[in-house]
């Protein structure tokens, strides 16, 4: 004990020397939590420019526009030819184009169906797909409300226009993101991850420079030379950091931004506490494999960049060739993240979820299996720096 309390303090008078540190870690955090959750604090983009060419010019027309401005996402933008609407939307001033047709009010109501025509940009994803559905709404109502006149006309009771026009009712049901809030969609993983490649950075070089500054003998004698005393010596400041960022997040995201939570936040915390430790594993893991500091800094900026496409939150991994959906297990992320769906989206509670933080206390095993390779490398001190 008395071992592993004098590399533990060894390591803190190395923290209030050096503030990369606290920087990579605290600050880094700080920045991110703020830069993500005052970005996504709308939660969607709204009054996005939508250019309009109206060559109709009728009440029916007009109204389709107004309604179209209406909407949350969606600002017209008038243009007098298609031309000059093709040149916004090449040069990023609006999101799509709609060209009303001449006399579609008259087609219209003569049952000729007129081709309203759209264009989307779909370079700009969600821009796009907002304004997509924007339009595709309006274009519906507005062709419901020509038909409920025209029936009404023929003599129909509300009751068999409704059934005429909507015979099928859809009652929807967002599951986890009610209101759609793109930044409840993204934070939730995109934050976790950063602090995972903030734990696995920060470690990686808090280990790695005793190698890299000639300081690993000196830290083996602290240890007595146990690597095991060496390391959770070592990783203890950084743990004891990293748990309350990890819990700091958690109360920030599910209580001060009312992020849903169908669970309860406790559990949250529990998993926040085993991605912590399974990115630990991860840090000691490479630079046991790679005792080169800047190899082991090179491959960890690799494997957390990897870990936000693998961990499923933005492309289904089940969809993904086999081959990779086997890669996907080894990062922690990927279990974290199935780990939030099952508390935070559908609150299963522990039978949902315990495989899942037994998976990323797996990792805590591999470290156990490679740091004889980072012993040799701290004694010896045989590798280059």
């Amino acid at each position: 004990m008395s071992a592993f309390l004098k590399v533990m303090r060894r390591e803190f008078a190395i923290i209030r020397r050096n503030p990369v540190f606290l920087l990579g870690s605290v600050g880094v955090m700080a920045f991110s939590c703020l830069f993500y959750l005052t970005f996504f604090r709308t939660g969607l983009p709204d009054s996005l420019p939508i250019a309009v060419v109206d060559n109709d010019n009728t009440s029916l027309s007009r109204n389709f526009c107004q309604q179209l401005d209406a909407t949350q996402l969606g600002k017209v933008v008038y243009f007098d030819d298609f031309a000059s609407a093709r040149e916004a939307m090449q040069t990023g001033k609006v999101t799509s184009l709609c060209v009303i047709p001449e006399n579609m009010s008259e087609d219209v109501y003569a049952n000729r169906r007129p081709v309203f025509t759209y264009y989307v940009n779909s370079l700009y994803m969600i821009g796009g797909a907002l304004s997509y559905k924007d339009i595709l709404t309006m274009v519906t109502l507005t062709g419901g409300a020509v038909q409920r006149e025209v029936l009404r006309a023929k003599g129909y009771s509300e009751g068999q226009i409704m059934g005429l026009i909507q015979p099928i009712v859809i009652d929807e049901h967002k599951i986890g993101n009610s209101t759609t809030n793109y930044g409840v969609y993204l934070n939730n993983i995109i934050l976790p991850g950063l602090l995972q490649l903030s734990i696995i950075f920060v470690l990686i070089y808090a280990l790695g420079s005793e190698l890299r500054y000639r300081k690993s003998k000196e830290l083996m004698d602290a240890a007595d030379g146990s690597i095991a005393v060496a390391l959770l010596g070592k990783l203890a400041p950084y743990t004891l950091i990293y748990l309350i960022l990890g819990i700091g997040l958690d109360l920030l995201m599910f209580g001060v931004c009312g992020y849903p939570l169908a669970g309860n936040v406790g559990n949250m915390m529990l998993g926040m506490v085993a991605l912590i430790l399974a990115s630990e594993a991860v840090a000691v893991t490479l630079i046991s494999l790679f005792p080169i500091l800047r190899y082991a800094l090179s491959l960890a900026a690799l494997f957390t960049i990897l870990s936000f496409s693998f961990s499923g939150f933005t492309f289904p991994v089940e969809a993904m060739p086999l081959a990779l959906q086997g890669v996907s297990v080894i990062f922690p992320l990927r279990f974290y993240y199935l780990f939030y769906v099952q508390e935070a989206i559908f609150g299963t509670g522990i039978g949902g979820w315990w495989q899942y933080i037994v998976c990323l206390l797996v990792f805590l095993v591999v470290p156990i299996l490679t740091s004889s390779r980072l012993k040799g490398a701290y004694i010896n001190q045989n590798y280059e720096i």
